[in-house]
């Protein structure tokens, strides 16, 4: 049996002291914090079990051992004999496989065991468990006798391969270590998990959080925490002369992610004294290009070609299933803010790690074979394995259980597994407790700023890093024990609770005015929303033109033409500045939609006052790039213009123009036709169904 000194303390202190003690007294009792309690309740849970025991609290929260006598004793007695260890079998891994890469390039087996303190026969275990883990980075681990253990790798799937087992096995660790260092006055001065330096972690933490948090691009936490690890690890290895080789050029430098990785190491090698390579550059812009949006509205709106595929794997399920989910604007973006750098990460057969696909897998059998079978139908070059499905199939799941009862009390949910998770639990949180009406998602960083006196339940689906808080620890999917817990919460609480929302005695109840359902900031809320859609639908209709022009094979031309056409009616200010965005965004990547005579221009600048969308008919085709990177010829070039600041409802009604552009034949029959009167026609059909699937739901 594998049990930690304290684990063994914490048990012996629960059996003496049946309900006596509860996670708060053990905390103190032991000198720890609350969240290292909790987090040793989850091992020991596991223990009793194998003795058919179980943990339970009275209605004090007290914590007592639930089973038979003689099966306590047997317990008793089992641990009496153990001799406790405080590193665990995946530490131990992590040391070995540090060893391995810092250390080569042969290393005796012997040496190895002494190092880590275990027989011969546990390290063959540990190096077979080890090699496994390291194939699927394209890793070879030997050992021959008499020889020694070597790793058989390039420099970037070692980074890959240490980052990843980092982030599986130790990622609470990270968010809770990242946390004190931000509250920490002075400098630590052991490593991070034996093996980041703090000093470096405390400054990069800072840089991403200013760089690329606090600007368009929001990370989720999981890609958040992902990459301060892989920058981290990367001027460690650096450091140590671990380098990529020079011509290592994975990523284009025109990109706005190279760009953003290429600031940060400037300002590393200022704070740090340490240079980033740029091969470094490149293989960390892989890592933020392959990185989860924390929202849905801040994925861009050009996704044409992927919108399109996302709409039939919709449709598909959706037959399967005998549901309409192909409306449900909500469940289209949440799956384009996922899919875009999923896929990416996938064709850079790059690690995904999903804990929850067996238990999804389990749980909802026939949505996960519903979703598989669309994704092979309708994205033919791309194998979705197993981990990757089961986050899409969350997307599903929390659009399937939307729709669902009033509440009367507000929950935040912290819960940094993706965004399909969170929505997910929220939706099982509406169903299962009709108690609770309004259900917030928040990340961890979010969290630590916003007023939780706005809410009377905070559950979480991590151990978080605080030890003022009262919240409920719950599993991403909600088991029966979990809404147990809630339950028991609320009832427990419910004095608190009510005063907290104004429900006093019936005496005092007289005086105060009756309470509306909606506060008012939801009628705030509901009124900027559908002033946001009602003026951006205004100006696209409004400012719709369709040229004809006559080109000699330039559509830069015709482009100008446009602009400048529209800074004459006022609808922007500075067309070179704007010529020069659109100009910009084309070298980044093709606008050509494959596939049809069409292509999307499109930017945003400070300078473009409203929502423009314009189409022009070219007599002469232009040739230009396409989306998929082959040349194309273009007759008719659509011109979609926005202003740099843009609510989110405005970001969707850009977002569903683009994706309608190819949605079906008539579709791309109507858009690349010169008939304004059906092209308008279309746009107002579409802001119909918009409205009716919307803001008219809500």
């Amino acid at each position: 049996m594998f049990i930690t000194s304290r684990e063994k303390s914490i048990i012996d202190l629960i059996v003496r002291t049946s309900g006596k003690h509860t996670v708060h007294s053990l905390s103190s009792f032991l000198n720890v914090s609350v969240r290292t309690i909790q987090r040793d309740l989850k091992s020991i849970e596991k223990v009793l079990q194998q003795f058919d025991l179980e943990l339970n609290r009275t209605a004090d929260d007290g914590l007592f051992i639930g089973g038979k006598n003689e099966q306590i004793f047997r317990l008793i007695q089992t641990l009496t004999g153990v001799d406790p260890t405080d590193e665990t079998p995946e530490e131990r891994k992590l040391s070995l496989l540090i060893t391995l890469l810092h250390e080569g390039p042969l290393i005796k087996k012997q040496v190895l065991a002494n190092e880590l303190g275990v027989s011969g026969a546990t390290l063959s275990t540990y190096l077979d468990e080890l090699s496994d883990w390291l194939k699927k980075f394209s890793i070879i681990l030997t050992r021959k006798r008499g020889v020694g253990v070597k790793l058989i790798a390039e420099e970037s799937n070692k980074r890959h391969a240490l980052a990843s087992y980092f982030l599986v096995y130790f990622y609470e660790e990270l968010i809770e270590n990242l946390y004190l260092l931000e509250q920490e006055e002075e400098e630590k001065k052991e490593k991070i998990l034996g093996y980041f330096s703090p000093v470096y972690l405390r400054v990069i933490d800072k840089l991403v959080n200013q760089k690329i948090n606090k600007g368009q691009t929001r990370l989720a936490d999981s890609d958040y925490i992902g990459l301060i690890v892989h920058i981290c690890l990367t001027i460690q290895r650096t450091q140590n002369d671990f380098l990529l080789p020079e011509e290592y050029q994975a990523a284009s430098e025109d990109t706005d992610e190279f760009q953003l990785i290429q600031t940060i190491g400037r300002e590393l090698k200022e704070e740090l004294s340490i240079p980033i390579t740029t091969s470094d550059v490149h293989f960390l812009t892989i890592i933020l290009r392959g990185s989860k949006v924390q929202a849905a509205e801040v994925v861009y709106y050009d996704s044409v070609l992927l919108g399109k595929l996302i709409k039939d794997v919709i449709k598909d399920v959706s037959s399967m299933l005998h549901v309409d989910l192909s409306d449900d604007f909500s469940l289209f973006q949440g799956l384009l803010a996922h899919m875009e750098p999923s896929i990416f990460r996938l064709k850079q057969q790059l690690e995904l790690f999903n804990p929850l696909t067996e238990e999804i897998k389990r749980k909802y059998p026939v949505l996960f074979m519903a979703v598989k079978k669309a994704l092979e139908k309708e994205f033919k070059d791309i194998d979705f394995p197993d981990d990757e499905i089961a986050f899409i199939v969350l997307h599903f799941g929390s659009a399937l259980l939307m729709q669902e009862e009033k509440v009367k009390i507000k929950a935040v949910i912290v819960c940094p597994t993706g965004i399909g998770a969170s929505k997910m639990l929220a939706s099982r949180i509406q169903k299962e407790l009709a108690e609770i009406t309004d259900v917030e998602i928040l990340s961890i960083k979010d969290f630590q700023t916003a007023n939780l006196d706005e809410h009377e339940l905070v559950i979480s689906t991590v151990r978080l890093p605080f030890t003022n808080l009262d919240y409920i620890l719950v599993s991403p999917l909600l088991s029966e024990k979990d809404i147990g817990f809630i339950q028991s919460y609320l009832e427990n609480n419910l004095e608190k609770l009510t005063s907290k929302n104004q429900y006093l005695n019936s005496d005092a109840q007289q005086d105060i005015p009756p309470k509306t359902e909606t506060n008012q900031q939801d009628v705030k809320s509901l009124l900027q929303d559908i002033k946001d859609v009602q003026s951006s639908m205004d100006a696209i209709l409004n400012n719709l033109s369709v040229y004809r022009m006559q080109t000699d094979g330039d559509h830069w031309e015709v482009l100008g033409e446009m602009v400048e056409q529209a800074e004459q009616e006022g609808l922007l200010t500075d067309a070179p500045n704007v010529m020069s965005q659109l100009a910009e965004r084309e070298r980044k990547g093709g606008l050509g939609i494959p596939n049809t005579n069409m292509g999307l221009f499109h930017c945003r600048d400070e300078g473009i006052h409203e929502l423009i969308f314009r189409v022009s008919h070219l007599e002469q085709p232009c040739e230009i790039k396409g989306m998929d990177g082959q040349p194309m010829h273009m007759k008719n070039l659509l011109l979609m213009l926005a202003p740099e600041n843009l609510s989110n409802r405005e970001q969707e009604i850009l977002s569903l123009i683009s994706t309608s552009l190819i949605e079906s034949e008539v579709a791309m029959m109507i858009f690349s036709s010169s008939n304004e009167a059906m092209i308008r026609k279309k746009l107002e059909d579409l802001f119909l169904v918009y409205l009716k699937n919307n803001l008219i739901k809500e």
